[in-house]
């Protein structure tokens, strides 16, 4: 098996972005979309792994070049798994996720009081490797915690300051970023694909 030595991070989020960089192994080229001008394609997929096969053999089919795609969120139980493969899409147009906890926090506060209160919730991820000649291989990471009650920590991206996982106390948000990367779900998904790069 071909070691890959150059790839296009199939991302327009600085943070993931920043996140699948700091997992690949240093010495292996990393493009961009940016680098192209690409805009991410829609994500019409109804799962997490079909919106990273679209995004990865998208951006792989532009540049010619193998692409690593993720596709990830968070899943809340006692919203029957929402916001999940919309968890950018409650931030509105420009993915704002202060928008996107205020709405999580007040979807919650209409059901709590017709149910028990749970603040179970997991993030997921599906990285998907894609190469030139259409080959791809795919990848889920779940990770399982609960809610904070209000937002806690200015670090990471996305739901991480309303996120603890399990085991831990502190919110994603409150954690430093490097240990972070060697828990999260994004990690779990990469450990599948590693062979790849390593």
């Amino acid at each position: 098996m071909l070691k890959i030595k150059e790839i296009l991070i199939g991302t327009n989020n600085p943070g993931k972005y920043s996140e699948i960089c700091a997992l690949l192994p240093d010495k292996i080229i990393k493009h961009s979309p940016r680098d192209f001008k690409l805009l991410t394609p829609p994500e019409t997929g109804k799962s997490f792994k079909k919106n990273s096969l679209i995004k990865a053999s998208y951006f792989s089919k532009k540049t010619n070049l193998v692409c690593l795609s993720d596709d990830s969120g968070l899943e809340i139980d006692i919203l029957n798994g929402k916001p999940g493969i919309y968890s950018s899409r409650w931030g509105g147009k420009r993915n704002n996720f202060n928008l996107a906890i205020k709405k999580v926090f007040k979807s919650i506060e209409k059901v709590k009081k017709n149910r028990l209160t749970s603040n179970k919730a997991r993030f997921i991820c599906c990285l998907t490797v894609f190469w030139p000649n259409g080959k791809s291989y795919s990848a889920t990471g779940i990770l399982n915690g609960k809610l904070s009650n209000k937002k806690k920590g200015n670090k990471g991206f996305g739901y991480d300051p309303i996120f603890i996982p399990k085991g831990y106390k502190k919110t994603f948000g409150e954690m430093d970023p490097s240990f972070k990367i060697r828990i999260d779900h994004r990690y779990k998904a990469y450990n599948k694909i590693r062979k790849f790069f390593i």
